[in-house]
């Protein structure tokens, strides 16, 4: 029998778990679900192992590697907490899932494995160093230096979007004012939308309606889309000029916002590093499934 490696990504809004095999490329399977209004980190556990037994069918894994949506003590496995969803505080994931399913299970950050996924998998293929960064519910980072994850001090590298850009700017949830989650995070900026239009609009604003809308030429819409690829595109170059590496790759679902969401990342990137440091921004290649297979990478590699 093959062994089955099972991996899972825990994240602010969404549920996934796929399965596979050391060596392969794809999935034998996969199942994602969107977490209700209200979700906790009881329920989170709950489906995640639900759809974990699913894909198993009976059968065993013979590891588990875990991408969550949140701070993680890689070293313990420990969930630091959640930004998003209640109750992760100080959770023992790794010893529970272990419990669970009998094998040895890897956790760490989104960001961390999702930057893993692509230097194994993606568009780092061949590089040696990188800066996977997602921009999403959040926005987080990870790095890849001299071919190898760097968590740093306690595993907190990599912590892009609580740079602050702007110090006039909003207050974050971090409690800082103008980090680059607070601009250009997509329930952030859907917020700011909301708060605008709220005589004049309908329904809920999400970050994809931001983007939408100053495709078509919301002024406003394009106001806060164009602030957000800014900051963005400023956390990125001061990145750039303290650590230098050759690509910076992006994912999560703010980066379907279009070319002009790209193309003022990229120009404030730029114009903020220094003219002698040289780097390209890219589209991640693996989309919502990086942090999968870098969970994979994750129990491949480190075992």
């Amino acid at each position: 029998m093959d062994d089955l490696l099972l991996a899972f990504d825990f994240g602010g809004t969404k549920l996934t778990a796929a399965l596979t095999t050391p060596g392969a490329q794809s999935w034998l399977g996969m199942r994602r679900v969107f977490s209700p209004e209200g979700a906790d980190a009881g329920h989170d556990m709950e489906t995640m192992i639900g759809m974990g037994r699913e894909l198993l069918n009976g059968r065993s894994p013979t590891a588990i590697g875990v991408s969550f949506g949140g701070p993680v003590d890689y070293g313990t496995g420990t969930v630091r907490l959640s930004h998003h969803v209640p109750g992760w505080e100080n959770t023992p994931l790794q010893a529970r899932l272990e419990a669970e399913f009998g094998a040895p299970v890897r956790i760490d950050n989104d960001a961390n494995t999702a930057a893993l996924g692509e230097h194994q998998f993606g568009v780092g293929c061949g590089h040696d160093s990188l800066m996977y960064i997602t921009v999403s519910t959040g926005v987080g980072g990870g790095w890849i230096l001299q071919g190898k994850l760097w968590r740093g001090h306690a595993g907190m590298a990599g912590e892009i979007g609580h740079t602050a850009v702007d110090p006039s700017g909003p207050v974050c949830l971090c409690g800082k004012q103008g980090c680059v989650e607070r601009l250009a995070s997509g329930p952030y900026m859907a917020a700011e939308l909301q708060s605008v239009k709220v005589a004049k609009w309908q329904g809920e604003i999400t970050g994809k309606t931001v983007a939408e809308l100053a495709a078509q030429g919301d002024e406003d819409a394009r106001r806060i889309l164009l602030r957000g690829a800014w900051a963005l595109g400023v956390g990125i170059g001061n990145a750039a000029n303290l650590i230098n590496p050759q690509l910076f790759v992006l994912g999560g679902g703010v980066t379907k916002s279009g070319d002009l969401w790209w193309e003022a990342v990229r120009r404030a990137a730029h114009e903020t590093a220094l003219p002698e440091i040289h780097f390209d921004i890219v589209p991640a290649a693996l989309g919502d499934d990086a942090p999968l297979w870098g969970a994979v990478a994750m129990v491949r590699d480190e075992g």
